[in-house]
């Protein structure tokens, strides 16, 4: 039985057990994958608490986190604050709030000396968002950016797209503690293999040429 805790990486690659001193003196800013996780409230008609998304994102994330093996990574705080357009979501913020402060942390990670960032969503709502703030940050910033999806992990909360999410409510029961068994749990380790993968491939990525400057191109 594993107890329902929000814990998004081990000690050695969560930001925040870091220092200031301790994340400036990294080496090799420009191969860390930094994973900035996005997170909504939602009531996804499962029974569950509106931390049903955070709960198996942050355990998809956690595992992967922890069979990294040399994988350079840094995992920020989460972003809990995004597009909620339905009366069941708790704590929505409009489109262009939710841009704004998706670009202000990635901008933050940029301040620090990093350059690859994931944007690991769990939200349906927020796929688009992701999408967009991720093509905005590449183009205005040359941050190298990429996405990666709840759903595309087989974890998908949209009702339309997946029919039957009992997989993933008897997952989070069983991180909740509720219920003991580890059959559940199949699902959160076909994520988390899966994601460790994404997560290598990024790191595979050779770095922006120009550092990241976009190449006018001349017009006709």
């Amino acid at each position: 039985m594993i107890e329902a805790r929000i814990i998004y990486a081990d000690e050695d690659t969560f930001w925040s057990n870091f220092s200031w001193a301790e994340i400036a003196a990294l080496p090799n800013k420009d191969s860390v994958v930094v994973v900035v996780p996005v997170a909504g409230m939602a009531d996804w008609g499962l029974g569950a608490p509106l931390y049903l998304e955070e709960i198996v994102l942050s355990a998809v994330l956690r595992q992967a986190s922890l069979a990294r093996g040399d994988l350079p990574l840094l995992v920020t705080p989460p972003v809990r604050f995004v597009v909620g357009p339905g009366h069941d979501c708790a704590f929505p913020l409009p489109p262009p709030a939710a841009c704004a402060l998706l670009e202000e942390v990635v901008l933050s990670v940029k301040a620090s000396g990093f350059t690859k960032v994931v944007l690991l969503n769990s939200s349906p709502f927020n796929e688009e968002l992701c999408d967009a703030v991720a093509r905005d940050l590449r183009i205005a910033h040359g941050m190298q950016m990429f996405c990666v999806n709840m759903s595309a992990l087989g974890l998908d909360l949209d009702p339309t797209r997946n029919p039957d999410r009992r997989p993933i409510a008897a997952l989070f029961v069983a991180l909740d503690g509720s219920s003991p068994g580890d059959a559940p749990l199949a699902a959160l380790d076909g994520a988390s293999v899966h994601l460790a993968a994404l997560l290598r491939e990024v790191h595979g990525r050779p770095p922006l040429p120009q550092e990241g400057r976009m190449t006018p191109v001349p017009a006709p």
